[in-house]
């Protein structure tokens, strides 16, 4: 098979749709009265920016020359200069050069949280070659393998306690990290046929696979300057601030903690077993809602900035953690760069929205004929500007499917992100779940999110997900177990529709997630499941 490299494979979409953006004007939909069509433009454009840096290896480049000796990573207790870090990656980047890796490439990394992971994805940047996380334990061999062969990756990268929990992979040669760095001889200059630009990818991530095969996207050097080295996708990491390094490797907000900590200088500090421990001893924390409702807010209050993405968050808990630090509620997927909307959350806010687009980023709301619609009417999110990545790996059909030309910026693309939203009177968008949500229950339309708002409404309730079970029912579950259901029920009665009211309310101690910290839907139905099996419909004691 000839080898294909990621210049090729992900860069496409500028040129496939050159003639077509040429000719597009931005023209805003007829429907819109002149007053709307300005706020159109007014609240989905968002401001313009240089980042800091053009490159993420520009920025971690620069932190190694000018604070060698402060610390960039902690793990166990133990700590790693930015200048050892950036002798270890070069060692093992002259051992991947030696086995044919180039820009463009990609390399695996199988492993779990360490030093020798950072080390690992720092090696690959050095050669222009983008690193593919998985987390070895997690991850499924049947994943591994497909991640493996569909990026034609001839390296993967893992650690000595992983190694034989790897399946067989016949197309890459697996190196071990720690035997790299354990040879003999100091690390020798990298030396490369060009340099590192903003268009190179940077890393490879997979989608979790549960609805099929995962797809790869790749995220560009560009697309990751522009969020990490602006204000507000810095969090403000700089140096002398610790970053936490708690969510799995192969998650896209992952990124946001390892690779935002080290271009700005910071020090990122790796979990062990207790994200309750780590986010104790940081200044900044990532995390999904779910995740963040399951610390000990009161052993937190050190934390400056917490921000969280990939599920809606609740209400209470916004309002909670944004009473002593700097909360950010954002959003975006995976294909836009972790977040292309963001708001600094204040517990007198009137509505918990999540905010306005980053950055050189832009964000419509648009019905289904790419037309958008008024000013406070919901409709699908779509991103565009700086933020949108180079399309699926090895899948132009989807790719097709969810990147088109912006018709209102010609020259640009925008992504169909599927998530539901408005946008308020002063131009901060609110986040109505994703189109998946929007179910059909009894014939009606229902906005899944909608209930779980007010259940989160009942006095005592910190977080609240309602699912679709069968065509005439929902179910719906509250935490902390000590919910009053009753209440609960009553509080969707007297604000929503007879069909919006679930028909079993399950208090839980915890909601359950899934490996990548956003909530385990398939796990909360089987519990409805056995519910229902056992007592019948009806509020459940």
């Amino acid at each position: 098979m000839e080898k294909v490299t990621l210049g090729a494979e992900l860069r496409p979409l500028s040129l496939k749709y050159a003639h077509l953006m040429e000719s597009d004007t931005a023209q805003i939909g007829p429907s819109l009265p002149s007053w709307d069509g300005d706020r159109f433009r007014q609240f989905g454009w968002g401001p313009f920016m240089v980042p800091r840096f053009a490159t993420v290896l520009q920025a971690i480049e620069f932190h190694v020359a000018h604070q060698p000796q402060e610390t960039a990573v902690i793990w166990q207790g133990a700590g790693i200069s930015y200048a050892a870090l950036d002798e270890a990656a070069s060692k093992v980047a002259v051992a991947l050069q030696a086995r044919g890796v180039r820009a463009g490439d990609v390399v695996c990394l199988y492993l779990t949280r360490s030093i020798p992971m950072i080390v690992g994805l720092l090696a690959a940047m050095k050669l222009g070659a983008a690193y593919a996380p998985q987390h070895v334990g997690v991850a499924p061999d049947e994943m591994l393998c497909h991640i493996a062969q569909v990026t034609q990756a001839r390296v993967v990268l893992t650690m000595a306690e992983c190694q034989d929990a790897l399946p067989s992979l016949d197309t890459a040669e697996v190196l071990v990290i720690e035997e790299l760095l354990a040879q003999p001889g100091s690390a020798q200059p990298v030396v490369l046929d060009r340099s590192t630009t903003l268009q190179d990818c940077c890393v490879l991530l997979f989608t979790s696979g549960t609805t099929g095969r995962p797809n790869g996207v790749g995220v560009s050097h560009g697309n990751l300057a522009n969020v990490l080295f602006t204000a507000p996708g810095d969090l403000g990491m700089a140096p002398g601030v610790k970053v936490g390094q708690i969510l799995s490797i192969a998650f896209d907000m992952a990124v946001w903690e390892m690779l935002g900590a080290l271009g700005n200088g910071a020090t990122l500090v790796i979990r062990s077993a207790s994200i309750q421990e780590t986010a104790e001893q940081v200044d900044v924390l990532v995390a999904t809602p779910s995740i963040l409702a399951k610390l000990d807010v009161e052993r937190c209050r050190q934390l400056r900035t917490v921000a969280v993405a990939g599920e809606p968050c609740p209400r209470p808990l916004a309002d909670l953690w944004s009473s002593f630090c700097n909360f950010y509620n954002s959003c975006g997927p995976t294909e836009t760069t972790i977040i292309n909307t963001a708001a600094l959350h204040r517990p007198d806010k009137a509505v918990l929205s999540i905010g306005k687009p980053t950055p050189n980023n832009t964000v419509y709301i648009l019905d289904e004929n790419l037309t958008p619609l008024p000013i406070g009417e919901v409709g699908e999110l779509w991103a565009g500007g700086d933020c949108v990545t180079g399309g699926y790996l090895a899948n132009d059909a989807l790719t097709e499917e969810r990147y088109r030309p912006d018709p209102y910026r010609p020259g640009h693309i925008m992504f169909r992100t599927r998530d539901l939203g408005r946008w308020t009177d002063d131009g901060e968008l609110e986040h109505f779940g994703r189109v998946d949500d929007m179910v059909k229950t009894r014939g009606f339309r229902v906005e899944l999110d909608g209930v779980s708002r007010m259940l989160e409404a009942t006095p005592g309730c910190q977080q609240a997900a309602t699912l679709k079970y069968d065509d005439r029912t929902l179910v719906a579950f509250v935490t902390p177990r000590t919910v009053d259901v009753k209440a609960a029920a009553r509080s969707v009665a007297d604000n929503l529709a007879y069909y919006c009211v679930p028909a079993i309310i399950v208090p839980l101690d915890a909601l359950p997630l899934t490996p990548r910290g956003k909530l385990d839907k398939r796990l909360l139905l089987s519990i409805a499941r056995s519910r229902i099996d056992a007592n019948g419909a009806g509020l459940c004691p």
